[in-house]
This record gives C-alpha cells, sequence and structure tokens, in this order.
C-alpha cells in the first residue's frame, strides 16, 4: 500500500481567489511508474489510487480517517503566505514608498 499525503492546496498563482484552499486534502503517493502507449502516445498507469482524493474540513478529520483505514500518512503543513497582496490602486497613492518610474 502506498502512503497517504495529507496537505492544504495553494492558492492558484494565476487566480485572485482563495478558493479549495481551506480544505485539506488526502492523495496517495505514486507507487509505479507512468507508462506512455505507443500506439497514441498516451500516459498511464496501472496503479489506480493515483485518481483518489479525498478532502475533509480539518487536518483532524484527515489523520483520523488514514488512522481508521490504516493508512500510512505524512502531513504537511501548509507555509504562510510571505507577500502580502497589493492592488492596483496602490501604484497611483500619494505616500508611496518607491519613486514613481514612468
Amino acid at each position: 500500500m502506498s502512503t497517504a499525503r495529507i496537505f492544504r492546496p495553494a492558492k492558484d498563482p494565476t487566480q485572485s481567489g482563495l478558493a479549495r484552499t481551506k480544505q485539506w486534502t488526502l492523495e496517495f503517493e505514486q507507487t509505479s511508474p507512468r507508462e506512455t502507449e505507443p500506439l497514441m502516445g498516451w500516459t498511464s498507469s496501472s496503479d489506480m489510487l493515483q485518481q483518489v482524493r479525498l478532502e475533509f474540513d480539518t487536518k483532524d478529520e484527515a489523520i483520523a480517517y488514514a488512522t481508521r483505514e490504516g493508512l500510512a500518512y505524512r502531513v504537511e503543513e501548509p507555509q504562510e503566505a510571505l507577500r502580502r497582496g497589493l492592488s492596483y490602486s496602490d501604484n497611483f497613492k500619494y505616500n508611496r514608498t518607491a519613486p514613481w518610474t514612468h
């Protein structure tokens, strides 16, 4: 049986919203390599657990599920954002700390 990974997904960098970043996800790690199908060039794998993705409201619920099912798991704690998001209007403030460049 493969190891389950419990984590909270990061924010999508191309979107400004925080949808689907509050829940915790349980995924299984890849146990067999992907193979390329010679005729069409599609990639496939015989490992069906790669398709399983469970979502939980809290980290404790995900850990309780893995423990109850007897799964080996590891928890990845989320990293906090280092940079505060700026709005477009901040470029035109009178009290800017950086000089206007154009």
